[in-house]
């Protein structure tokens, strides 16, 4: 979505507020299943003495798939999202800094950005997650299974010492 700023660029202390939906389909993550319910984008760009800054969350309700155990949950995401936009680039690379193009900002660019950085690289259903037994399939977040442990084949040797004893 492209924010119309003109009516604020050259009023210091005016704010333009927005609410919108994001494009699911520019969220795809394999972790991620479904987006049950919209994926909102919600705040205000303000010029602040010159300066203009975005506010703003994004809100969005998932479906997702453990890494760990394969098992399903839902997760709820809320998401602070500030930036600084500029009608002119400086030379450095700053992740905050965002293009005004003419009068317009492209919100979509700011917030799936923001989305895609903030997600975790590996998805959890809860931090000590288990995960799956590597030799029955079993989810060890439901009880223990009934696999003997093999152990460190390197160890063998002094597995077999202690067993002699």
């Amino acid at each position: 979505m492209r924010l119309e700023l003109c009516e604020i660029i050259d009023i210091p202390g005016e704010s333009r507020p927005f609410d919108y939906e994001l494009d699911k389909a520019a969220l795809e993550f394999d972790s991620v299943l479904e987006y049950e319910g919209p994926v909102r984008a919600f705040g205000t760009v303000e010029n602040e003495a010159g300066m203009m800054i975005l506010k703003g969350e994004l809100d969005a309700d998932m479906r997702c798939r453990c890494d760990r155990c394969l098992a399903e949950f839902e997760k709820h995401l809320r998401l602070n999202v500030a930036a600084t936009l500029v009608e002119e680039l400086p030379d450095e690379d700053d992740s905050e800094l965002y293009l005004i193009d003419g009068t317009q900002i492209d919100l979509d660019e700011i917030f799936i950005t923001a989305f895609v950085l903030n997600m975790e690289q590996v998805t959890l259903c809860k931090e000590d997650c288990r995960g799956l037994c590597p030799t029955c399939g079993k989810n060890l977040n439901e009880g223990p299974c009934d696999c003997r442990a093999e152990g460190d084949p390197r160890l063998a040797v002094l597995r077999q010492l202690l067993e002699n004893n």
